[in-house]
C-alpha cells in the first residue's frame, strides 16, 4: 500500500499544497487563496477542506496518510504553535492541534517556512545527500534555514536561521526593516543589491550599461556583470565580499557540508556562486574553507517538500 504525505506552505496570498508519496515523489500540487480576513480564522479550515477533497478525489484513506506538514511565515515554537503570525492575522494559535482536529487526528507538524525550505533542499534539492546544510534565500530580504544532522535548528525563540539579520556593518546609518542597522539583508537581498547599485551610480564612474538601464535591479546588475561591465563588477564584488564573509562566520557555528543558495537573486546562477565562494574561502576558518556551495533546485516547491519531510521524521 502506498503511503502519502501532504506539504502545505502557507503564504500571505496563497497556500501552496503538495501531495507526495513518502519516497519523496511529488504526485500533485495546487494552490488555494489564503483568506486573511477576520484574523485568518478560515485559513486552516480552508486547507483541511482542500486536503479532504483531494483524498476523496484520489480515493486515499486516512490510514494511507503519514501526516501533514505546514510551513508558516513567522517564528514557530517547538510544539508547532505560534505566538504571532502577522502576515496571516494570527495571534496565539496551536497549529498541530487545530489542524489535527480538523483532519480527524492525522499527524500534523508545523515549522517556519524558511526552515522547511531548507529541509526540502536537503531532502530532494541542492543539498541532497547531505545531513548538515545552511540554506540562504536571497529574495526581497535574506532568509535562511540551518539543518544539523538532519534536524532543523529553530532555537529557543524560533529565530534560528535568521541569517539576514546578522550585523555586517556596525557603521551603517540607514535602518533595516527589522529596526536595527547594518544587517546582511541590507546589502545582499535583491533590494540591497539595487541599493548598492544606486550608490555606485551616484558616484563618479566609467560609462556603464547600468547608466542606460530602464530600472536598476539585482537582475540588471548581474546581467551587466555577465557582460563584464566594470561598474557591475564592482557592485557584485562588494555584494560577494559581504555575503562571503558573513557566511564564513556562520560556518564557524553551524559547520555545514554545503551552503545552498536560493531565492530570486540565485537565478544569476553559477557566476553568483563563484563570486561568493571566492570571498568565503578568503575569510573562512581553515577547517571550513572547503565547504561546498550549491544552487537551490526546488524553487517555490522547496517548502512543500520540507513540510512532508517534517512528518516523515
Amino acid at each position: 500500500m502506498k503511503k502519502y504525505g501532504f506539504g502545505v506552505d502557507i503564504g500571505g496570498t496563497t497556500c501552496k499544497i503538495g501531495l507526495f508519496e513518502t519516497t519523496g515523489d511529488l504526485a500533485e500540487k495546487w494552490e488555494i487563496p489564503t483568506d486573511t480576513s477576520e484574523e485568518g480564522k478560515n485559513i486552516l479550515s480552508d486547507i483541511a477542506a482542500s486536503l479532504r477533497g483531494k483524498m476523496a478525489e484520489r480515493n486515499i484513506g486516512k490510514d494511507e496518510v503519514e501526516g501533514i506538514g505546514i510551513g508558516l511565515p513567522g517564528p514557530v515554537q517547538p510544539d508547532g504553535s505560534v505566538l504571532l503570525c502577522v502576515n496571516l492575522g494570527w495571534k496565539e494559535k496551536n497549529i498541530p492541534k487545530e489542524m489535527g482536529d480538523l483532519m480527524d487526528g492525522i499527524q500534523v507538524k508545523a515549522e517556519n517556512d524558511a526552515n522547511v525550505a531548507a529541509l526540502g533542499e536537503m531532502w530532494q534539492g541542492g543539498g541532497k545527500g547531505c545531513k548538515s546544510i545552511v540554506m540562504v534565500t536571497l529574495g526581497t530580504g535574506v532568509g535562511g534555514g540551518i539543518i544539523v544532522d538532519g534536524k532543523i535548528v529553530s532555537g529557543a525563540h524560533g529565530a534560528g536561521g535568521e541569517i539576514g539579520h546578522i550585523t555586517v556593518n556596525p557603521h551603517e546609518s540607514v535602518p533595516c526593516n527589522c529596526g536595527r542597522k547594518g544587517c546582511l539583508e541590507q546589502y545582499c537581498s535583491a533590494t540591497g543589491i539595487a541599493r548598492l547599485a544606486q550608490e555606485a551610480l551616484a558616484q563618479d564612474h566609467e560609462v556603464s550599461v547600468l547608466d542606460k538601464a530602464a530600472g536598476i535591479s539585482a537582475k540588471t546588475v548581474f546581467d551587466a556583470y555577465k557582460e563584464q561591465d566594470k561598474l557591475a563588477g564592482q557592485i557584485v564584488e562588494k555584494f560577494a565580499r559581504i555575503l562571503g564573509k558573513g557566511l564564513s562566520n556562520i560556518a564557524c557555528v553551524a559547520d555545514p557540508e554545503v551552503f545552498v543558495i536560493g531565492g530570486g537573486v540565485s537565478k544569476a546562477g553559477e557566476v553568483l556562486i563563484q563570486a561568493v565562494n571566492q570571498y568565503y574561502r578568503e575569510a573562512a576558518f581553515p577547517s571550513c574553507v572547503h565547504t561546498r556551495f550549491a544552487l537551490a533546485s526546488l524553487g517555490n516547491d522547496a517548502g512543500m517538500y520540507g513540510c512532508v519531510k517534517l512528518v516523515l521524521e
